[in-house]
């Protein structure tokens, strides 16, 4: 059965392409927006302000058992 192509080729399209510097990312990831929209969420019901601008950091962590 033939080949579709000589091994010698391979890759030469995707080699000569230029690389492009990735976008910024915007969004925060999942696992870190939703622990701060839970932590927004604890804050309203408990009657308590909530800061304009939550840092990560300022989300209590789970203590290790």
């Amino acid at each position: 059965m033939p080949s579709h192509g000589s091994l010698t080729k391979a890759g030469k399209v995707r080699n000569q392409t230029p690389k492009i510097p990735p976008k910024p990312k915007k969004n925060l990831m999942p696992r870190l927006r939703n622990r701060r929209e839970y932590f927004i969420r604890q804050r309203k019901a408990q009657g308590l302000p909530v800061p304009p601008v939550v840092p990560p950091s300022s989300v209590p962590k789970k203590a290790k058992a």
